[in-house]
């Protein structure tokens, strides 16, 4: 049996992932290394050893990222084959969620939206806010640099403390979509007994409404409903329940698949056989 692999460096983290001749997955894992280098090598090897797959039997490396300019043309002598990091975000979107059309939105340090409509792949544009404001806010403002623990601390956290909300400044109803709990400022309101659990979930909640305003924009530039929503922030336990809110007030189809942070790898495995 061959295998096509696919490999996604980013700034932190390496993904990786398999498809065989017959395009059966090979579950996906991810690995954490202080440099990227050790990250790519140590990724492949830990892959191939527990799957028990052998480096002649790997046909082709399909590589994107960041950090894939770390590797020109081989690794361990096998042919590795650069793919465009939109091209694998919208390949992986498609794939993980079954549909042809869709706005895929990858939320990793940064976020990128991209316009994927059967072949073709547009990058339609993002926002530099994602991952790595959450950690940097965090360290600033509560001492945290762990995702984890951030995300636990929040489970605790009222964003009455923190959010100016709809109903705080005014008691009409501007919208049949919005409640009086509807964010009007991150942060407008932010009490002098706010804990740490209320800042990191009002961390939270600012990162993913941003995100979520951008995809309803882009979406609707697109003229389209279907929001694809992968990378590594859409295994948070917050952002489910955040992006259904979402749903309701601007009639966006916000969708996390399975296996959602391994979108991109996924797209830059199945690139191969999408030529």
């Amino acid at each position: 049996m061959k295998y096509i692999v696919g490999i996604d460096v980013g700034g932190s983290t390496t993904k990786i992932v398999a498809f065989d001749s017959n395009r059966k997955m090979v579950s996906p894992m991810f690995v954490t290394a202080e440099d990227q280098m050790t990250s790519i090598y140590g990724a492949f090897g830990k892959f191939t050893s527990e799957n028990n797959i052998t480096l002649d039997s790997v046909e082709r490396i399909m590589i994107t990222g960041v950090g894939s300019t770390f590797i020109n043309e081989e690794l361990y002598s096998i042919p590795c084959e650069h793919v465009s990091e939109f091209q694998a975000v919208g390949i992986g979107g498609q794939y993980l969620s079954g549909l042809d059309c869709a706005l895929v939105v990858s939320m990793g340090t940064g976020t990128a939206c991209v316009y994927a409509n059967g072949k073709e792949r547009t990058y339609i544009g993002g926002t530099g806010v994602g991952g790595g404001t959450m950690i940097g806010l965090s360290k600033k403002m509560l001492g945290i640099g762990d995702m984890n623990t951030l995300c636990e601390l929040a489970m605790q956290g009222d964003l009455d403390k923190i959010d100016l909300r709809i109903g705080d400044i005014t008691k009409k109803s501007i919208s049949p979509t919005f409640t009086d709990k509807t964010t009007a400022a991150n942060f407008g309101n932010l009490s002098e007994l706010a804990n740490s659990s209320d800042i990191a979930l009002g961390i939270l909640n600012l990162v993913f409404e941003t995100v979520g305003m951008v995809a309803v924009f882009a979406s609707r530039s697109c003229k389209i409903s279907d929001v694809v929503l992968t990378g590594t922030l859409t295994r948070t336990p917050q952002a489910k329940e955040i992006f259904r809110v979402m749903s309701s007030m601007f009639n966006v189809n916000f969708i996390i698949p399975d296996n959602s942070r391994y979108g991109t790898v996924i797209g830059a495995a199945l690139s191969h056989f999408n030529k």
